[in-house]
């Protein structure tokens, strides 16, 4: 099927639409903008600056991507957004350019939902699968890894990583790192517990989600510090992959500032 653009809406020449795109009414396309098979600009989408938009994405009214980072450092740059295919991005949601801090790119990965009226700072980095719900905003620089889910009205502070199969509850300011697997809520948010819904649903193993749910009460409970619960865990054979992922992701964390292992860029 043929490309599809509604002649209420404003598609620069330049720009590069595959096949089967449709760009409904009053949508603003730029030169930058390159957009991938059967993608859908339902109405009122606005892309700017370099854009790269992959397949099968369905966006909806209000949505803006690719604006200039809200950045005072920013002097102009030629930075750019790059998403993936078959994501979900509802309305209002804005997503910003990168600077020329790390690498000038603000990415999502596929398969994520983005809820209405969230916001997607300059340089975040935003995994497969995602679950954003409606109003998060994330600070600059944020990193948010495959399979994480973030409920409504949740603050992330710039520089932050919130880990695989996490989930961090509604009107959370988070100010530290979200660890893999684990639920965190609070201001500021906290570990509270394993996150059980998303390991049983991913198919985690039983001998996993016990051993994860040892490895937290160990050092979130007992407090007994990275390198003892490391032997602990060993000692009862529960060293499994994705508790050696965990202590790892712990470790990063703790030799960064302020509770977040990215920090140390800035330390540096």
């Amino acid at each position: 099927m043929a490309t599809q653009v509604d002649p209420r809406a404003a598609v620069d020449p330049r720009a590069e639409l595959e096949d089967d795109v449709v760009v409904g009414p009053f949508s603003v396309v730029g030169p930058q903008a390159r957009i991938g098979r059967g993608t859908v600009l339902i109405n009122s989408v606005t892309i700017t600056g370099r854009v790269t938009i992959g397949e099968e994405n369905r966006i909806y009214p209000g949505a803006v991507i690719g604006c200039e980072p809200q950045d005072i450092s920013y002097r102009g740059s030629d930075t750019q957004v790059v998403i993936g295919d078959h994501n979900l991005i509802r309305e209002g949601v804005t997503i910003n350019r990168g600077t020329e801090k790390e690498d000038g790119l603000t990415t999502i990965g596929s398969g994520c939902f983005v809820m209405g009226g969230c916001h997607i700072a300059h340089d975040c980095r935003i995994g497969n699968r995602v679950i954003m719900a409606n109003a998060t905003l994330l600070g600059g620089h944020v990193h948010i890894h495959d399979d994480a889910t973030i409920s409504g009205g949740v603050a992330v502070h710039h520089f932050s990583t919130i880990g695989s199969f996490s989930f961090t509850g509604g009107l959370s300011r988070v100010l530290h790192d979200v660890p893999p697997y684990m639920l965190a809520e609070g201001n500021p948010s906290r570990p509270r517990c394993i996150n059980i819904v998303a390991l049983k649903r991913n198919r985690f193993s039983a001998d996993a989600i016990q051993a994860l749910s040892e490895a937290h009460r160990l050092i979130y409970r007992s407090k007994v510090g990275l390198d003892h619960a490391r032997e602990m865990l060993r000692s009862a054979d529960m060293l499994l992959p994705p508790v050696n992922h965990l202590l790892s992701f712990l470790q990063n964390q703790h030799e960064g500032r302020n509770g977040r292992g990215r920090d140390r860029r800035r330390a540096a």
